[in-house]
Parts: structure tokens; sequence; C-alpha cells
């Protein structure tokens, strides 16, 4: 019996759909969800979360922070970012750590907001090559 999987963000739906497995990078560590878990409410890191459904490849989406609330029949995550690994631009997304880079490291006297938001900029890039990059590898053909 599968477990409703809810994706959601500022912007839009990202994923709705009934799946076998989720798992999660939670605050305290990666966890795994299954139809029938426990009620949970946790927050989560930035890092991948990924669905497993019987008989196909499992989908990896790249996600910035946010919450995960579990209920034995359905899991809804409310993230403050979240991208399919296949709609990540590894081009982007290095740039985007490099600009943070750069900001962090310019020696211009940075407000805390500004050096926390830079911070973020870069957690959120890395996880988005990670992501794009494992993908990548996952996806290159064998040579003979």
């Amino acid at each position: 019996m599968p477990i409703k999987l809810e994706i959601v963000t500022v912007e839009r739906l990202t994923f709705s759909d009934d799946v076998d497995m989720v798992i999660a990078p939670g605050s305290e560590g990666v966890m795994g969800i299954l139809p029938h878990h426990a009620p949970l409410l946790t927050t989560l890191a930035y890092g991948e979360l990924v669905v497993r459904k019987q008989g196909q490849d499992d989908l990896s989406f790249a996600i910035g922070g946010g919450f995960m609330e579990v209920q034995p029949d359905k899991v809804t995550v409310l993230a403050d970012a979240a991208e399919r690994a296949d709609e990540i631009n590894l081009d982007r997304a290095q740039e985007a750590r490099k600009r943070a880079e750069g900001l962090l490291q310019s020696g211009k006297k940075l407000s805390l907001d500004e050096q926390t938001r830079a911070e973020a900029a870069i957690r959120r890039a890395m996880t988005r090559i990670k992501i794009a990059r494992k993908r990548s590898k996952r996806r290159m053909p064998r040579s003979e």
C-alpha cells in the first residue's frame, strides 16, 4: 500500500503522487518514511529528498530546508526550495556558488543578514551541484 507524498514550495506544488518510500534530509539526519509511519513533524535540512516507487527509477529533489509532516497515509513536505534533479542547471548552480563565495571573500563589510544570505546561497548551490552531478553520473553510458 503506497503513501501519498506532496512536496510544496511557496511558488508551486512540486510533486504529488502515491509512492512507496520517501528518504528525506532531516535536520537530525536522513530518515526513511514508509506507509503507516508513526505521525511526525520535523524540520528539513539542505539535501537530497529521494522518492521511491516500485518499478520506477528513484526521483531526486534538491531540498532547501523546510518542514515535513508525516501521517500514516500521507507525507507533506513544505520546503523553502525544492527542485527535481532533472530541472537543475549545473552551470547556473556553479555560478551562484561562485557569486556567493566571491561576496563573502570580497573583504567588503557585510551585514549579518547579507552574510547569512550568502552562506545560505552557498549551501543551496552546493546541494544542487551535488544532486546534478550524481544524476549525470547515473545517466552516463558505460564504455565497453
